[in-house]
């Protein structure tokens, strides 16, 4: 399993740092394969929302016997649960490598982060669309680049330190 994950690794940074050409004018190599693999992630959840909406609950609730989800919940959790950990796995292995934390720590503060940032998301969704009266699209763009400002930051200095 340990040979297939190494290949695997291997993989992912031969990609990126074929790409890494395009951008190396811009930033770093660090910070490209952060936005790298967090932009990827970002789609797969995207891409995974959509199918879990439309094909897999069919736009109708998903009821788990002691409690429903209306689809839209449901498909986030869905998404959430298979992007969270290929996202923390990208972190450890390509983004943050040097970090000397070990695995558990690493997951347990990426946990808290993430959900901070679920909240963070939320909160400034509501501030944006429901009180400031923005338009939603516009209000999630700045809403995303804020917490991708943060999220950096918080890895850095948090979760995968170094």
């Amino acid at each position: 399993m340990e040979k297939e994950s190494n290949l695997l690794i291997k993989l992912v940074l031969i990609v990126l740092d074929f790409f890494f050409p395009l951008v190396k004018k811009f930033m770093n190599k660090h910070t490209y394969y952060y936005i790298a693999c967090g932009a990827g992630n970002t789609l797969l959840s995207f891409v995974i929302y959509y199918f879990c909406y439309h094909n897999f609950l069919h736009k109708q609730d998903w009821d788990l016997g002691f409690f429903v989800f209306k689809p839209h919940m449901a498909s986030f959790f869905i998404s959430f649960g298979i992007t969270f950990p290929i996202g923390f796995l990208l972190s450890k292995y390509i983004v943050w490598r040097d970090s000397y934390l070990t695995g558990n720590k690493q997951l347990f503060r990426h946990l808290i982060l993430v959900v901070f940032f679920i909240i963070i998301n939320y909160v400034l969704l509501k501030l944006f669309v429901e009180i400031l009266n923005w338009w939603a699209m516009p209000s999630q763009i700045m809403t995303t680049i804020i917490i991708v400002i943060l999220s950096y930051l918080s890895q850095k200095y948090y979760s995968f330190k170094n």
